[in-house]
């Protein structure tokens, strides 16, 4: 790891000081995923039949949902319609641990975009969205609200995709409020007229926008630094961070200072959501009074962790600190996982199309039979998730004594071996919560459960999916290795 590296890392556990308030368009992204084999007898359109779905914040919300997965304290102020859409967010929202309400107007349509999947291939994006301007008594329902949050934040951020909900007077009236409380301005913006942004203290455009805004070309570093200097004279913002996709982000400051950061994605799958994370950690830095440069770095950092996922993504801070580390994503370390990682890594590997598979245990003093039972569990599916029995649900069920090993040493041990791609430690009795949030296509269990005792096999069959009773290897047992260790130590001490 490289010096400029290193000190980057402790700067990540910083950010869980940072406390950031997002206004903005909030979006609900539908997936629908499945397979084509044939063409329709109506038209000559494909037929997709749909095996799963998924649904998570999109726009200002992904912004959102970057900062709470860095670990910041997120306050979130925002508008959606009367409708499902509606409802879905404000739950989304709450699941994110996130403590407002968006607000509702009566008439708008919450913004919906809902994507047709067959396999890796987007086939198809329905829209569904209201895109006027917000009604006064929205927008004054919605600067009181701003008011309030701001208080308890370090900074803000405006997150703008052109759906209405930041007319150019909201707008104003937000930037001038987080100056006048000596806020932090993080703006990702949105068309060609930046006027409405101005006095903001970063601003985050994309190669694009910054070309169009500016009405400069961008091709070169060169010319990415004079168009961002031209905007930074034109409507006075303390910086402009260009992001640049393949060729990295670009830091220009007022004070005249430019800076490259070369892209840090080894394999670019998909930039959507990449702007959202760079807003969010460039913010959440800040918040904390990390300084320009190395917030952009951190950003950098987590923006190449996000396309090099597929479909709207997060970086969580243990992402990115594996990164600055160069751990890879098959490391043991980076395979241990608490139950809202797995859920988006399980959602990036679906949208690469593979089949998840599931089991779990306590796997204490982990012996053949166990290896065995892993070994046919990743044999039917791409990626398996095991969920291991904390330290206190193996004590409930199996009494005193358990389990010999702590769940980290058990997590760590699982967690090395090949056949095993994520393990999540969780506190319930029973899996059931895990399998519910994370629909697996297969679920494993060993052959001494008959199949009416496996805990969530009539969820899975519910929805299409698969249970496996895997073979059992005979005359391996942890409970009877123990018992037999007991019988060794009476025959030593007597």
């Amino acid at each position: 790891m490289t010096a400029e590296k290193a000190r980057l890392v402790p700067m990540v556990s910083r950010l869980r000081k940072a406390r950031v308030l997002t206004v903005g368009d909030v979006m609900l992204d539908h997936f629908h995923y499945g397979s084509v084999e044939r063409i329709s007898p109506e038209a000559p359109i494909p037929v997709l039949r749909v095996e799963r779905e998924t649904t998570m914040l999109g726009g200002a919300g992904n912004v959102v949902r970057n900062l709470v997965a860095l670990g910041a304290e997120a306050r979130f102020v925002t508008v959606v319609g009367d409708d499902d859409g509606g409802r879905t967010v404000a739950t989304q929202i709450k699941d994110q641990g996130v403590p407002d309400h968006p607000i509702v107007e009566i008439g708008r349509r919450t913004s919906t975009k809902t994507r047709y999947i067959a396999g890796v291939q987007q086939v198809l994006r329905a829209d569904r969205e209201t895109t006027v301007a917000l009604r006064d008594d929205a927008k004054a329902e919605l600067l009181a609200a701003a008011r309030n949050a701001i208080r308890d934040c370090q900074a803000l951020v405006i997150s703008d995709y052109g759906k209405g909900v930041l007319s150019n007077d909201v707008l104003m009236a937000l930037i001038e409020m987080a100056r006048k409380a000596k806020k932090t301005v993080v703006i990702d913006p949105k068309g060609v007229d930046f006027a409405c942004y101005r006095g903001a203290d970063v601003i985050t455009p994309n190669r694009r926008e910054l070309a169009d805004a500016a009405a400069m070309p961008t091709n070169t570093d060169d010319e990415v630094i004079a168009a961002a200097q031209h905007l930074i004279k034109e409507h006075g913002f303390g910086a402009v961070i260009a992001t640049r996709s393949a060729d990295g982000m670009t830091v220009v400051t007022a004070k005249g200072t430019a800076a490259h950061l070369p892209a840090e994605a080894r394999e670019v799958f998909d930039v959507s959501g990449a702007g959202d994370t760079v807003v969010a950690a460039v913010a959440a830095a800040v918040a904390v009074g990390i300084g320009l440069a190395e917030a952009a770095a951190l950003a950098n950092v987590a923006a190449g962790i996000v396309v090099g996922k597929v479909g709207t993504a997060v970086a969580y801070a243990a992402d990115v600190i594996g990164t600055l580390h160069h751990q890879d994503l098959t490391s043991a370390e980076a395979k241990l996982l608490t139950p809202k990682q797995a859920k988006d890594r399980i959602q990036v590997w679906r949208r690469g199309g593979r089949k998840i598979g599931f089991t779990n245990g306590c796997f204490d003093l982990l012996h053949p039979g166990h290896l065995s039972l892993l070994k046919q569990a990743k044999a039917a599916c791409d990626r398996l998730v095991v969920g291991l029995n904390s330290d206190a649900s193996v004590a409930r069920f199996k009494g005193d004594g358990r389990p010999v090993q702590s769940e980290a040493a058990r997590a760590t041990v699982l967690a090395s071996l090949e056949t095993v791609d994520a393990v999540v430690i969780f506190e319930d009795d029973t899996p059931l919560a895990l399998i519910e949030a994370f629909r697996p296509d297969v679920l494993v269990k060993g052959a001494d459960y008959d199949l009416a005792q496996v805990v969530g096999a009539d969820v899975v069959k519910g929805y299409g999916g698969r249970v496996l009773l895997a073979k059992l290897e005979p005359g391996y047992s942890t409970s009877a290795t123990i018992a037999k260790l007991g019988g060794n130590k009476k025959k030593e001490s007597a």
